[in-house]
């Protein structure tokens, strides 16, 4: 994945290193950020259709998720992969709850 790479050569540019876990910290943080978006944006759920997040706010948890794989030294792209794998094999399975639950093919 070249935003991997991107990532990668940031961190090593400006000795951006941390422990694992301060990392997967960080994630978190950046993930609760976008849900204070979509909260605020919806009116704390009363309207729903309002959602909104910031396309910074995105990026800066994409960014965070990136630094995680690195830090744990696990290729994204890979790991996409295998994530798109195992919801496919959970759409195909007729006993699983994501079939006919709005995750199936069209």
């Amino acid at each position: 994945m070249d935003e991997q790479q991107k990532v990668a050569e940031f961190m090593e540019e400006f000795n951006f290193e941390n422990a694992p876990e301060y990392q997967l910290l960080d994630l978190v943080s950046e993930v609760g950020e976008l849900a204070s978006d979509a909260t605020k944006s919806t009116d704390w759920g009363a309207e729903p259709d309002e959602i909104d997040v910031a396309c910074d706010e995105l990026g800066d948890a994409f960014f965070s998720l990136l630094v995680v794989a690195e830090s744990f030294d696990i290729d994204a792209a890979e790991a996409l992969d295998k994530s798109l794998e195992k919801y496919r094999n959970r759409i195909d399975d007729p006993d699983s709850p994501y079939t006919g639950n709005g995750y199936s093919e069209q």
